[in-house]
């Protein structure tokens, strides 16, 4: 596969600074906007399944500029050179550890504590991170997510839709589809947030759907330390709303808080709920390594 060319590093938030930088022998596209502060810990966002980085920019307008904000695309995804076999929540987390401390030459401010917001499939690095780098984690927002494998699953019609990455490259199919996954949304608000990310490869969706079947988070939900905001949609057909009590019955220091949207809400309504994460995530300065 054939790195993604980067654009060129720059200081100014509003643009940013993308790169494709060499993790654990792959190449993964990251993209940084800098914050203004540097008192604030970073925010790190993890997409959902076969979403590029940019299906996040309208949150990331939205979010604060004192924050630096970090998105980027897992292997095989966007611009990021694909795994010859699936990779597991755990290997994904380990890539994201490394991925954060060659973030410290590049931007020149300290990745060793974060933040992280983790949306649907996503919200399963970030649970996974929180484990494993308990020490690295600052604080956790966890998305229209759940528990992996052990969750309260979406109706047969609603899965079989999330099987394949269809709706990614096919508008009409998504029109179609949306009409089951994305309740509470405006269609041409989801199709504008779909027309910025890239197609998606069916092998390497493939390998994120492996990833998701392969986990769970339920039994070890009590072990996450982290401060934890719970954001789910009440219309939400892809997590059943359900899901975040239980998730925040278990999780030590939970809040939760439920919108009126759907399983897209955080980035169709991004100035009410980016204010909602800010929030919660702010004041919280950077820990010292």
């Amino acid at each position: 596969m054939t790195a993604t060319a980067p654009r060129p590093a720059t200081d100014s938030p509003e643009e940013g600074i993308e790169r494709t930088l060499t993790v654990a022998g792959r190449r993964i596209r990251v993209a940084i906007r800098p914050g203004t502060d540097p008192a604030v810990r970073p925010l790190v966002l993890v997409n959902g399944i076969g979403a590029s980085l940019e299906l996040f920019e309208p949150l990331v307008d939205a979010l604060d500029p004192r924050r630096e904000v970090v998105r980027f695309d897992v292997p095989g995804i966007g611009g990021s050179q694909g795994s010859a076999v699936p990779l597991p929540m755990a290997a994904l987390s380990a890539l994201l550890a490394d991925l954060l401390d060659q973030l410290d030459d590049l931007t020149g401010v300290g990745h060793r504590v974060v933040d992280l917001l983790g949306l649907s499939w996503g919200g399963g690095i970030a649970q996974q991170f929180a484990l494993q780098y308990p020490r690295r984690t600052g604080r956790l927002v966890l998305a229209s997510t759940g528990t992996g494998v052990m969750m309260v699953p979406a109706r047969i019609g609603v899965l079989a839709r999330m099987l394949t990455p269809r709706r990614y490259n096919d508008p009409t199919y998504r029109r179609r589809a949306g009409r089951e996954i994305y309740v509470g949304e405006d269609p041409d608000t989801v199709d504008a947030l779909f027309a910025r990310v890239r197609p998606v490869r069916a092998t390497a969706y493939l390998h994120q759907l492996f990833a998701l079947t392969t986990w769970t988070s339920l039994p070890v939900l009590p072990l996450i330390t982290a401060p934890t905001l719970v954001l789910a949609g009440r219309r939400d057909p892809v997590i059943p709303v359900v899901n975040a009590h239980v998730m925040a019955g278990l999780l030590r220091h939970a809040t939760v808080h439920l919108h009126d949207g759907g399983h897209l809400g955080l980035l169709t309504r991004p100035d009410a709920l980016g204010r909602v994460v800010e929030d919660f995530l702010d004041p919280i300065p950077r820990r010292a390594p």
